[in-house]
């Protein structure tokens, strides 16, 4: 699978940089700030579930061939099987400038309707090469909105590996749909009784039987209206103002919810639903934001946890005392080790992120343990030396590392399948602890003494 191995933004001979994290608390940790050689996968990836997500919207990258497979290997779908996404390649004439790419895109892109008639959403998507040549999708979309106005609606955002981290992706996409999303109705008066009800608007993409889940839990929780972003139809968009409110399901989308609050809607603080512990907290946020009472948020949650408690228990007994160094990929870092160090019993050696949003992490980082340290960023080869040295029972990387520690006798877990897997939510707090605990009762049945 290609992965995208980032020039260094900075002299690769230099060390990482050391400051104190500014969370205000007398034990904050270290907070370690890398800029160097990055090994991520591109934002193209985020395709692979957004794709699934909406069956009405199709996703035209816009790149070369190495995306188109990296693109098809990442989705698992056979060439004839008619996927909700494609790849426009861009050939030696276009990268020399020798064709009119916005002429040969119009083109593929008629086609591409013709055959398709039932895509309502198209979404173009910005690769390194488009980016490379200057090729301005934003403008290109537009005259494509022109053309087709009434029959589809053309975005387009950026999935390039350049500067980014595979879940931007997603938070770029979404992020293209916020202009498009309706204005909620306002009453005339702040004191009128016509006020619109409040509104949840849950943003980032989940597993359809978790969303389901979460909005049943939601709904006995008395919040009277739930909508999501993305929407399951992509022509289906929610509304948004001053009566939103939003509540986070993904750590990496900050610029989606700044686009959103800049729309009249207010931000839930809460940790991540992940865990037993922090889904609690996640849908007592949301409770209280409405009004609800917490002995009725109580009553509902409470056999919940018990539950989702009783199916953590015998991964712990496997993840308690482990030591696990969690490299930078998916931004969902920090939330991870939140829920291992604080339900499973593990010890956190450093917890990487490729950014920290303190903003959207504020209460996270309140519940990681005292003393524990933070990157930033990535120089992978300074990362490689602090995890050799370290020598962890368990590390959590992207697929481009793994396969080396392993063969170092390092135990690893691949970020990006937590990205695919549906660990949202209490009731799948044991499938996310056992997906931890897997790799080292693997490591355990093969060793022969």
């Amino acid at each position: 699978m290609a992965q995208i191995l980032a020039s260094p933004t900075s002299d690769p001979a230099a060390g990482p940089t050391v400051t104190t994290a500014p969370t205000g608390s007398p034990e904050a940790p270290a907070l370690i700030r890398e800029n160097g050689q990055r090994e991520v996968f591109c934002g193209l990836t985020s395709i692979v579930w957004l794709h699934r997500r909406m069956p009405d919207a199709f996703f035209l990258v816009v790149g070369s061939r190495t995306c188109a497979h990296l693109v098809q290997s990442a989705a698992g779908v056979m060439i004839f099987a008619e996927p909700r996404f494609g790849t426009a390649i861009l050939g030696e004439r276009d990268l020399a400038g020798l064709a009119d790419a916005n002429a040969e895109l119009d083109r593929l892109v008629g086609h591409l309707l013709e055959r398709r008639p039932e895509i309502r959403t198209l979404f173009l998507v910005g690769s390194c090469p488009s980016e490379v040549i200057k090729l301005d999708l934003a403008k290109a979309a537009e005259r494509l909105q022109a053309q087709l106005a009434g029959r589809v609606r053309v975005l387009s955002y950026s999935g390039s590996g350049i500067e980014t981290t595979f879940t931007q992706g997603e938070d770029n996409a979404l992020l293209a749909l916020v202009p498009l999303l309706p204005a909620a109705p306002v009453a005339r008066d702040a004191g009128s009784s016509a006020a619109p009800p409040d509104q949840l608007m849950i943003v980032g993409t989940l597993a359809d039987g978790v969303e389901d889940r979460f909005r049943s839990l939601f709904t006995r929780l008395g919040i009277p209206r739930i909508d999501s972003l993305p929407p399951r139809r992509a022509s289906e968009l929610p509304p948004v103002g001053p009566g939103t409110r939003v509540l986070l399901a993904q750590p990496f989308l900050s610029a989606t919810a700044r686009a959103l609050v800049s729309r009249g809607a207010q931000l839930i603080p809460a940790p991540y639903p992940l865990g037993v512990e922090g889904s609690r907290a996640w849908m007592a946020a949301a409770a209280a934001a409405f009004g609800v009472a917490p002995a009725h948020v109580q009553a509902v949650l409470a056999p919940l946890v018990e539950r989702g408690q009783r199916a953590l228990a015998p991964h712990k007994e496997v993840l308690a005392g482990k030591r696990l160094f969690l490299m930078p990929d998916s931004q969902l870092e920090i939330p991870l080790a939140r829920f291992l160090a604080r339900e499973c019993g593990m010890e956190l050696l450093e917890v990487g992120t490729p950014y920290l949003d303190r903003s959207l992490m504020a209460e996270e980082l309140a519940l990681l343990p005292a003393g524990v340290q933070l990157s930033e960023g990535q120089h992978v080869e300074h990362q490689l030396d602090r995890l050799r040295a370290a020598r962890p029972d368990l590390v959590l990387c992207g697929l481009g590392l793994a396969n080396p520690l392993e063969a170092e006798g390092i135990a690893t877990k691949w970020s990006i399948e937590l990205v695919f897997s549906p660990i949202h939510g209490i009731d799948q707090a044991g499938d996310l602890a056992e997906l931890f605990a897997r790799p080292l009762r693997r490591r355990a049945l093969l060793s022969f003494g």
